[in-house]
């Protein structure tokens, strides 16, 4: 048997059969995919939610705290430079 007698094995499936195999490869790679992270229970989409919850809600405490920082400081050197100024003008002195 020779090269130019041997015919090439090519395998020919209709389109709706590849799409369906392709379907069914991406489920069971997303299947795998979620059984890794462990979100495999059927809760996946609601433990995410709450994920997405609780970082949102991270967020926001983290802007609060840089807000109420913010907010200390202002009040402080302010207080500093009230003070700093009254002691300039001899209002916080004692009576001499």
């Amino acid at each position: 048997m020779t090269d130019e007698t041997q015919q090439p094995s090519v395998l020919s499936m209709r389109q709706e059969d590849i799409d369906e195999l392709l379907t069914l490869a991406a489920e069971r790679g997303a299947e795998r995919c979620l059984a890794h992270l462990g979100l495999e229970n059927g809760h996946a989409a609601r433990d995410i939610r709450e994920l997405r919850d609780l970082l949102d809600a991270w967020r926001d405490a983290r802007h609060t705290a840089w807000q109420t920082v913010i907010k200390v400081a202002t009040t402080g050197i302010l207080a500093s430079l009230l003070v700093g100024a009254a002691i300039k003008l001899k209002i916080l002195e004692g009576s001499q």
